[in-house]
């Protein structure tokens, strides 16, 4: 059978977040495979009570992970890294990575005890990196991190440009400001021009303009000066061009800096070691910060989203490291919150508005800009490089689906492609081919557990319903009946009737132990069917609900 080239997304297609996408040339069946980021995503008591983190379920590559080339990674977002460092002892395959990426990719690996030495530092085009079928470059584009790069694939069946996170700014404060010139010459340097655009889609019902990061930097520094006490500000840790942007204003403000958050100094520091920060102010740690006159401070602090655990969380809650707020001090939230943490950054506001603490926010678009491309620059986007094909990423399916009517309406072949949707990309059009089962893996502490372990299920089911545990003691003397003892979580101690729900439970029990037959007390199985029957319906009556139940039988042996 003749070669192909084949798009199979494991992650972040039909979902923001949580990246993964394979690519391969060859043989059906027998294509060597490059894979493009491998991300997570963050739980919520909702969906997800307790887990940590959520990242790809990746059987299918580890079940081929002989055909696999290598992992390409194309920026330092958590959810294009965060699973390398619980998932690639599963792949053990070289990761190629830009400086800056690739030294926050080290430090994960070295923290989940892996060989650091297995990321390889790639720079910028002209460079390029073949592995098999394929040539990969590193095409520089601006983000809302540094060195962030789209990945130019060639391969015998012709060029793909996968985008990555992107946007068009021309003046990004850090990192690589937005080249058409640049990107013109990536879609014309090979006959044939670009067959397979995929593409961000994030932003797509975002209709007006992007804006620059640059434009930021007046309205922060006019908030820092007019503000008359202590100064917070909170932003993604990542976004080293806004911490720089915070940092700048407050050293022309007068005030001193201090940063709080172990994942904001990390990325200041990795900025500083590989250059990509070589002017960012001096900074003070929290002892001197507290010392200081309290207009002379500014804190840039983790927790944008609302973390529980962040510098920001813990400020409103009152002290963190010898530090707190009171009455007339200013905390902005220079950030964009993503959808689903409005309940978690709100609580937060409204904790900090009870201790008297002046609280702004980036709606009015003043501090804060979209490190993703609107609408109008991912259409500039398809007509600079005027793909044969656009495929939309990095998007829920109503994204992936309107960024496809866009480029059709424009004349351009698209398809959405939804994560375990193998593509054939060969011919003029794409062709879905097979389907791979594919769903997610939970960080629940430090243990990896599938999404259909049931773990989650069980436990959203407690939070629901409550927990009821019986204890059955039977004792092997004929002369002595089963009794049974009752304890509650998560449930009312009355019912309806005003008696305590546990009496209630252990007394229908008992009635149903003293007329028992033998046959019944002798089998375990039918015991706990009983039991469990008596107890839900007990409490259905009661309180309107049915707990989940645990039976524990237990049997005394006669002398």
């Amino acid at each position: 059978m003749a070669d192909r080239l084949i798009y199979l997304p494991l992650g972040g297609a039909g979902e923001i977040g949580m990246n993964a996408y394979v690519y391969g040339y060859g043989a059906p069946g027998k294509e060597r495979l490059i894979l493009v980021d491998l991300g997570v995503t963050f739980g919520d008591m909702e969906s997800a009570p307790g887990i940590d983190l959520i990242m790809p379920d990746i059987a299918w590559l580890e079940k081929n992970k002989h055909r696999l080339e290598a992992i390409f990674v194309t920026h330092g977002h958590e959810d294009h890294l965060g699973g390398l460092g619980h998932l690639w002892s599963r792949l053990e395959v070289p990761i190629y990575a830009r400086r800056f990426t690739g030294s926050l990719i080290r430090l994960k690996l070295e923290e989940a005890g892996h060989p650091a030495d297995t990321v390889r530092i790639v720079e910028a085009r002209p460079e390029v990196t073949e592995l098999g079928p394929f040539k990969v470059q590193y095409a520089p584009i601006s983000h809302s991190i540094p060195e962030s790069s789209a990945l130019i694939i060639d391969t015998p069946a012709g060029r793909v440009l996968h985008t990555g996170d992107f946007k068009l700014d021309g003046t990004p404060v850090v990192g690589d400001a937005w080249d058409p010139v640049a990107w013109k010459q990536i879609a014309t340097e090979v006959d044939g021009g670009i067959k397979v655009l995929t593409c961000d889609s994030t932003n797509i019902f975002s209709t007006h303009p992007g804006r620059s990061e640059a434009l930021l930097a007046n309205p922060i520094l006019e908030w820092v000066m007019a503000q008359p006490n202590m100064v917070v500000a909170t932003t993604f840790a990542s976004n080293i061009a806004r911490l720089k942007t915070l940092a700048d204003a407050a050293k022309a403000g007068g005030r001193k800096i201090c940063l709080l958050g172990r994942a904001m100094r990390r990325m200041v520091s990795v900025g500083i070691e590989t250059g990509i920060l070589s002017d960012f102010p001096d900074t003070i740690g929290p002892e001197e910060a507290a010392k200081l006159p309290r207009n002379e401070v500014m804190l840039i602090v983790t927790g944008s989203q609302g973390e529980r655990r962040a510098a920001s969380a813990q400020l409103s809650r009152g002290r963190y490291l010898g530090l707190s707020l009171k009455t007339g001090d200013s905390f902005l939230f220079s950030s964009k919150t993503i959808p689903g943490n409005e309940k978690s950054v709100g609580r937060i506001m409204n904790a900090l508005s009870e201790m008297g603490v002046e609280v702004y926010d980036a709606d009015d678009g003043l501090y804060h800009v979209s490190g993703h491309a609107n609408r109008p620059d991912i259409e500039t986007m398809h007509e600079v490089l005027k793909p044969a094909t656009v495929i939309p990423m990095h998007g829920e399916h109503l994204h992936l689906r309107e960024h496809v009517m866009l480029a059709r309406g424009k004349g351009t072949s698209a398809e959405v492609i939804v994560n375990g949707a193998m593509a054939d990309l060969t011919g003029t059009a794409p062709k879905i081919v097979d389907q791979i089962e594919t769903g997610r893996l939970y960080l629940d502490g430090n243990v990896l557990i599938g999404a259909m372990d049931g773990v989650v299920r069980d436990r959203i089911r407690m939070a629901l319903n409550g927990q009821a545990t019986v204890s059955v003691i039977i004792d092997e003397d004929d002369n002595a009946l089963p009794d049974a003892w009752v304890e509650l979580m998560g449930l009312p101690v009355r019912g309806r009737s005003g008696t305590e729900l546990d009496q209630m439970i252990e007394a229908e029990l008992a009635e149903f132990l003293e007329r028992a037959d033998r046959r019944t007390v002798r089998d375990d199985d039918k015991m706990e069917e009983a039991v469990r029957k008596i107890t839900r319906q007990v409490s259905m009556e009661e309180i309107g609900k049915k707990p989940e139940v645990t039976v524990i039988v237990s049997r005394l042996m006669a002398d």
